[in-house]
């Protein structure tokens, strides 16, 4: 298994006093990353980050994925793909230690930049993949894991449930712990109580405490959803007027 820990490279140097932009270094001051940062963090065969928007999930498997080597908009190892660079400068400051058995192969599947991800497959055929943009969002997708996902590897996934439907995502489900069950390691975020049920995941929630492991029920978004689920008026009931 893989183990992630700082690389002792630092962080960037600060922007000018004057500078509206936000400092380079501001990832650090997001707490599940400083604890990353400062503890280290040893990702089980399956690795599931859960928490609200802005808590830094994104910002942790894209600093993971970038430090193994994949490219920061998706792809596998060494990919060259970049359209608009958004990414922080985690992976700089990340290493992977590997572990006996972890794998050396490696995806990233990121959600919100998988649209141009499929335009560079079309520049750059490789004489197997279909036409994903004649595809749904949902079927491009599967059909992406299906081509990518297959051999053992590091599969690193941020939020793919953002284009599956609930027999999409158990289909993802199902890949995804048949791939751990043959020898993969996956980390994913998400904010799905499907893919956070996956089975024999270590789950990790996170928030402004920084990262601690939960079991499944007792997750706030697991709670959430059960509770809207249950009685959707007492929700709406609050939201609507």
């Amino acid at each position: 298994m893989w183990r992630v820990e700082a690389s002792g490279v630092g962080a960037p140097e600060p922007a000018a006093e004057d500078d509206w932009r936000p400092p380079a270094d501001w990832y650090r001051q997001v707490p599940a990353v400083a604890q990353v940062l400062d503890e280290g963090w040893d990702l089980s065969a399956v690795t599931v980050l859960v928490g609200e928007n802005g808590a830094g999930k994104s910002t942790l498997v894209e600093g993971v994925a970038g430090a193994f080597g994949m490219g920061p908009e998706g792809g596998s190892t060494g990919s060259r793909h970049s359209t608009r660079p958004t990414e922080s400068a985690l992976a700089d400051e990340l290493k992977l230690l590997r572990g006996a058995g972890a794998p050396r192969r490696g995806f990233f599947l990121r959600a919100e930049t998988m649209h141009g991800f499929y335009t560079y497959l079309e520049e750059h055929p490789g004489g197997y993949d279909p036409d994903f943009h004649e595809m749904s969002h949902g079927e491009s997708f599967l059909a992406l894991i299906g081509s990518r996902m297959m051999q053992p590897g590091f599969y690193v996934l941020d939020e793919p449930e953002s284009a599956l439907s609930f027999t999409g995502s158990l289909a993802l489900l199902q890949h995804l712990h048949e791939l751990a069950s043959g020898g993969s390691q996956v980390l994913l975020s998400t904010h799905s109580p499907l893919l956070a049920a996956l089975p024999g995941a270590q789950v990790w929630e996170v928030g402004e405490w920084g990262m601690r492991r939960c079991a499944w029920e007792d997750l706030e978004l697991v709670q959430s959803w059960r509770g809207f689920l249950d009685s959707p008026q007492r929700y709406l009931r609050h939201v609507l007027t």
